[in-house]
């Protein structure tokens, strides 16, 4: 298992330096699997992200960094991924000892790391200008610059990943970026912090705030000196951050919840959306904003896949991430945990369970956050179960009839992040994802992302987008320049 240095642990990353917070307090880390502490780290507060605002305002507009050659930004992102990818049995074990998920997970999302950097590399290559065809004498082009001050809010689901979704885009656009980890999972952020300490970023470039989203998040979104914010996480707060950051009309990015439907037709390959209507809700302990929560199955084949579903759902092994033989984790948290079970209870009210549902205690988990794989089957589309994100391994199984009715009950709620489509017919698939209103589509599979494409959501899912080309256009100013090249008087008031 990781030895945890803890070095750093109890500071923050400021302008090039490695800093106490000034009330010298700390937070606890806890590993999810033991209820233990894992780590105590530093808890910035408004000073301390007033000092982190004040280096990166000063990296931006005064610093060296956004004059940096395209090749070189290119080639401290290839660096940093090489450090990661050196480091990366250590992170996934940390990983899986701060966040609770398994260690097969841990060691994808810290892959998924690795290439986001690597990608967004290769991208700062790319000159995003476009020169328009217009009558002589003038001449137009329109450039993209960086905006410049990014305060970006990750989430504890995916923490490392999430930071190299903000970071990589953000740095490859020329911008200066201050992170703020969430609380929870802060240990693998820490030493991604190092690691680009021991490379060329200008001092103030990057910028590492632990904290509570209190003492160090709203200070971010409310300072006038911030250009953008980045977050990921709840739909609730994410509207908090948008009112907040009107002060400056700064730019907004959000990547919020989700309630995704994953739709399942009669004439469905049976084994392959089963496995995957298994695998979109209890992958990282359900703790996914694209969970496929809602399992809509078609009357047709809806007794037969519920009863395989729910015999399969049993067998899931739950454990401490770190033993090899888990196939699901602990949720992040005892409040989290409280949650899910609150759901539940809820849930027993308007539908039958199926399976789950339970906290489970025996000896080797009675202190972690653990929770039986959850099923609930008969769920009505407008059941509460079945309209707020949950959060956890629970899954509202609604019945349906034909394409209009599953599009109506995908569509039913006020979130748009993701949707699956299980079926054979290719034509249904295509009119069935045309109809669907959410970000991202899977035909045939579940939660398959590609950093080359675009993620993010419709209606209260979010705003804006991430990965791929998008997502490095969400770090820039668009600038046109219009050039005249004939160089006289208008003769206007002649």
């Amino acid at each position: 298992m990781v030895n945890i240095i803890q070095t750093r642990y109890d500071q923050l990353y400021i302008n090039g330096e490695w800093v106490k917070p000034v009330s010298g307090k700390s937070l606890p880390v806890y590993n999810p699997a033991t209820g233990e502490v894992l780590a105590r780290v530093a808890a910035g507060e408004k000073e301390d992200a007033q000092a982190a605002i004040r280096a990166a305002r000063q990296a931006f507009d005064c610093g060296e960094w956004r004059n940096y050659s395209l090749r070189k930004r290119g080639q401290l992102l290839n660096q940093l991924a090489n450090k990661i990818e050196e480091n990366a049995s250590f992170l996934s074990e940390l990983e899986t000892m701060n966040n609770g998920k398994t260690i097969k997970e841990a060691k994808i999302d810290i892959e998924s790391t690795i290439q986001t950097f690597r990608y967004y590399a290769g991208l700062t290559t790319i000159q995003l200008e476009e020169t328009l065809e217009v009558e002589a004498p003038l001449t137009s082009k329109i450039v993209r610059e960086p905006i410049g001050v990014c305060a970006q809010i990750i989430p504890w689901n995916y923490p490392l990943l999430m930071a190299a979704w903000k970071l990589a885009p953000a740095l490859a656009a020329g911008n200066v970026c201050i992170l703020k980890p969430s609380e929870f999972t802060p240990l693998t952020a820490i030493h991604l912090f190092e690691y680009m300490d021991e490379l060329d970023f200008p001092k103030g470039v990057v910028n590492l705030l632990n904290g509570t989203g209190i003492e160090v998040g709203a200070p971010l979104v409310e300072s006038n000196l911030v250009d953008k914010i980045a977050f990921t996480g709840g739909t609730a707060t994410g509207k908090t951050i948008l009112t907040s950051a009107v002060g400056n009309l700064k730019k907004v990015s959000l990547e919020l919840g989700g309630k995704s439907a994953n739709i399942i037709f009669n004439d469905a390959d049976f084994e392959t959306a089963l496995d995957y209507g298994m695998f979109a809700i209890f992958n990282n302990s359900g703790q996914v904003c694209s969970a496929g929560s809602r399992l809509l199955v078609e009357r047709g084949i809806y007794d037969r896949y519920v009863n395989k579903l729910v015999e399969r759902t049993k067998k899931i092994r739950v454990g401490n991430g770190m033993n090899s033989l888990s196939q699901m984790g602990p949720l992040i948290n005892e409040r989290q945990l409280e949650k899910v079970l609150n759901y539940v209870e809820i849930g027993k009210k308007e539908a039958s369970l199926a399976c789950g549902g339970t906290r489970l205690e025996n000896d080797e988990l009675k202190n972690g956050y653990f929770i039986s794989p959850t099923i609930f089957t008969d769920v009505y589309p407008d059941a509460l179960i079945a309209q707020e994100e949950i959060f956890g391994p629970v899954l509202c199984i609604i019945p349906f009839e034909g394409e209009e009715e599953a599009i109506k009950i995908a569509n039913g709620t006020p979130y748009g992040l993701a949707s699956g489509i299980f079926t054979l017919d290719v034509s249904k698939a295509e009119r069935v994802s045309k109809s669907i209103r959410a970000g991202v589509i899977w035909i045939n599979t579940y939660e398959q992302t590609l950093i080359e494409g675009p993620w993010g959501g419709y209606k209260e899912s979010g705003i804006g987008r991430e990965l791929g080309t998008y997502g490095l256009e969400q770090y820039t100013e668009v600038k046109h320049v219009i050039n005249n090249m004939e160089i006289k008087p208008t003769g206007w008031f002649d």
